[in-house]
C-alpha cells in the first residue's frame, strides 16, 4: 500500500539511527567531497547536504548555528563556511552528483559514488 506525501527513506532504521547515519554520511562527504555508498544513503545524503551547502552560503550565525543543529560536527561546518559554500556562491542549487556503480559484491546492493560538482 503506498502512501501519498511521505518524505525521506527509513533504511531500515529507527529514526534516532537513521539520523546518526545520515550526519555522519554528510560529514564524510563534506571533509572528504566523494564517498562511495548504498545508492538509497546516497540519495538521502543529498537532501541533507544540499540544505546545509545553502546555510553555508547564507553564511550568517544563524545560519551556522542551524548547520551546527543539523551535522554537530564543527570540522564540517567549517569546512563547508570557509571552503564549500563559497566556490557554489553564483549556483542556484545541484551542489552534489550521484553517480552509480555495479551492485555490491556480498548482497548486490545498488552502490553509488555521491560527490561535490
Amino acid at each position: 500500500m503506498a502512501s501519498h506525501r511521505v518524505a525521506g527513506r527509513k533504511l531500515s532504521r529507527y529514526r534516532d539511527q537513521r539520523i546518526a547515519l545520515l550526519r555522519g554520511l554528510v560529514s564524510e562527504l563534506i571533509i572528504h567531497e566523494k564517498i562511495t555508498t548504498t545508492l538509497a544513503k546516497a540519495k538521502e545524503t543529498r537532501v541533507v547536504a544540499e540544505k546545509l551547502i545553502t546555510h553555508g552560503k547564507k553564511g550568517t550565525l544563524h545560519h551556522r548555528r542551524l548547520a551546527m543543529a543539523q551535522v554537530p560536527n564543527k570540522k564540517a561546518v567549517e569546512k563547508v563556511f570557509d571552503d564549500v559554500a563559497p566556490r557554489y556562491e553564483d549556483r542556484p542549487g545541484g551542489y552534489t552528483r550521484i553517480i552509480k556503480l555495479a551492485p555490491r559484491q556480498g548482497d548486490a546492493a545498488k552502490m553509488a559514488i555521491i560527490e561535490l560538482v
